[in-house]
């Protein structure tokens, strides 16, 4: 139920977001990048669940429409720290309105106990599978 309930949260969030043409891990690569700007390819890719094959083509795409900038060389190392643009944060801040529209609309079959309790059960299977030796 956990996979089937992730599937339609995923499929709405596709949905909700296509009009502002962003897509689940663009989204969520600005999100991260709002929290913490100056992660690697690598860190965002982690941080989203996805390849960095598949960040790198991610960053690209934000890259080409004026949402991230990223250095044409490494200011060490190798990795290029990604941050976000003015055009970017004002993206994010359309985006995050129709995510939290989508949670709002899969949450509204509970109560704010009932709200609070699958929270706390989520959170207690997170933790479980994290402290698992």
């Amino acid at each position: 139920m956990l996979k089937r309930a992730a599937t339609a949260l995923r499929t709405a969030m596709d949905t909700a977001l296509r009009p502002l043409d962003l897509t689940v891990p663009q989204y969520s690569c600005l999100e991260v990048l709002s929290q913490r700007p100056g992660l690697s390819n690598a860190e965002l890719a982690r941080a989203v669940f996805v390849t960095r094959q598949s960040m790198n083509l991610v960053l690209r795409g934000l890259q080409d429409r004026g949402l991230v900038t990223r250095p044409a060389t490494a200011p060490q190392g190798r990795a290029l720290p990604s941050t976000l643009t003015p055009a970017g944060r004002a993206q994010l801040h359309a985006a995050s309105i129709v995510v939290k529209t989508v949670e709002k609309r899969m949450l509204e079959p509970f109560s704010v106990t009932h709200q609070d309790r699958l929270l706390h059960d989520l959170a207690a299977c997170a933790e479980a599978l994290a402290n698992e030796k």
